[in-house]
């Protein structure tokens, strides 16, 4: 750090101090019986404090020393040519158990001054290197993704995660940061890419009696998911004793119940108030789709969702947005008498016949009720404002903002689609322009 008192020092004088250092650590041990009782800092939990900067900072200085050989070449000279990576595990032998190859990577990054913020908290003690890795890792993931003047914010954050939270912690960010500091539609973009991991396994026969199954969702599909599997998977005593069962069984038991009341209840499955995703998002936001909602309740509490995806949520009967306004005040409960009732969607069933986007033949039973004009954008929910999609031609509506009408040709009652992208907010613009002008004087 510029100006320390330690940098006036020469070389020799910072290695005798190592050595001093070194010698102290380990014969720490003969002594700690003098450290008083409790968790004051001149107790063992302060003295364990001391111990952890001293490692940090050796941590620090490791990536410091290897840089400086990486910008003189050392590492690939000599006789014996070496890699980077096995320079550092030849002369640090404590990195062959692991972290050699973190130790390069810190040091060629710190040589950007992108990196400049993430070096500086490593030297002053706030990351460890492991942590500091991922950081920069995150780092370049989402700086092409970001608006303008943002990255300074983000690296403050990620800094602050990954000194909190750890590695973990940091990467869970990524969504939260691209929500509030990303160029306009690429959390969508990122959340509608998602989609095409989505995949459950054929079943793996493990002979034991068991069967294998692996599930891979997006973020929506975990948001609905854990909504409908929490309340299922809480632990149930049974006569005052407690559930003995693991988090996991309890999980894998509450699916196999899921998937009974859906077969045995048929079209007549029923929601609770427990089963319904609830997501927070401010009315400006939900209006002009920038930013993101949150999830509440479930396991995934927190979870960003991006606006087209809550829009295409809100034709489900089982998500309940809670539109806050500015100041955090609740503007409106969504209610989920919102969605198309039973009756109404039996009717859809006959009219529409399956999904009517132009070119699909999916039939009614895989099919949803969407709301041509948003029920964000008080849509009404009755016939004349409804439509039967897929679930993948629900996605494309929302994300292309297509435009729909019910019309009648003398043969009856058919749905008509306008599938150029942006269609739906021309919509809007006449809805407003023919209301204002509807409006007296």
């Amino acid at each position: 750090m510029e100006g320390h008192p330690a940098q006036r020092l020469s070389l020799a004088e910072h290695r005798e101090r190592i050595a001093a250092a070194r010698s102290s650590l380990s014969a720490l041990g003969a002594v700690l019986w003098q450290a008083p009782s409790g968790g004051g800092t001149e107790g063992l939990a302060g003295l364990l404090g001391e111990v952890d900067g001293l490692v940090m900072a050796g941590e620090a200085a490791r990536v410091a020393v290897t840089r400086e050989a990486l910008g003189r070449g050392e590492t690939s000279g000599g006789s014996a040519a070496m890699t980077p990576t096995q320079w550092v595990r030849h002369h640090a032998p404590s990195t062959r158990a692991g972290g050699s190859g973190t130790v390069v990577a810190l040091a060629q990054a710190f040589g950007k001054a992108i990196n400049q913020p993430i070096e500086q908290a490593v030297e002053a003690g706030r990351l460890p290197a492991r942590s500091a890795a991922v950081v920069v890792s995150e780092a370049d993931r989402l700086r092409p993704l970001l608006a303008d003047g943002a990255e300074p914010h983000v690296l403050e954050g990620l800094i602050a995660m990954a000194a909190q939270h750890g590695p973990s912690g940091c990467r869970l960010l990524r969504p939260a940061m691209l929500a509030k500091y990303g160029r306009d539609g690429v959390l969508q973009d990122q959340q509608n890419m998602g989609k095409t991991f989505v995949s459950l396994s054929q079943p793996q026969d493990t002979g034991a009696g068991t069967f294998e199954y692996r599930l891979t969702l997006d973020v929506e599909g975990r948001s609905i998911f854990e909504a409908a599997l929490g309340p299922l998977s809480a632990p149930k005593p049974v006569e005052g004793e407690r559930d003995l069962r693991t988090s996991d069984r309890r999980r894998g038991d509450a699916l196999v119940a899921l998937v009974r009341r859906a077969v045995g209840a048929g079209d007549e499955v029923g929601k609770t108030n427990k089963t319904t995703l609830l997501l927070t998002m401010d009315l400006d936001a939900l209006k002009d789709r920038v930013g993101a909602a949150t999830t509440l309740g479930g396991l995934d509490a927190g979870s960003p969702l991006a606006p087209e995806t809550v829009r295409r949520l809100a034709c489900d009967g089982s998500v309940i947005p809670v539109v806050l306004g500015t100041t955090g005040e609740v503007l409106d409960w969504g209610r989920a008498v919102r969605f198309f009732t039973e009756a109404q969607t039996r009717r859809l069933w006959l009219r529409d016949g399956g999904c009517t986007y132009p070119g699909c033949d999916a039939p009614p039973a895989w099919t949803d009720g969407h709301h041509l004009v948003h029920w964000a954008d008080f849509g009404p929910s009755d016939l004349s404002n409804a439509a039967l999609l897929c679930q993948r031609h629900h996605t494309v509506v929302h994300n292309r903002r297509l435009a729909g009408q019910v019309v009648d040709d003398g043969a009856g009652q058919r749905v008509e689609w306008d599938t150029t992208p942006g269609s739906y907010d021309d919509l809007l613009a006449r809805r407003v322009a023919s209301s204002t002008e509807a409006e007296p004087a």
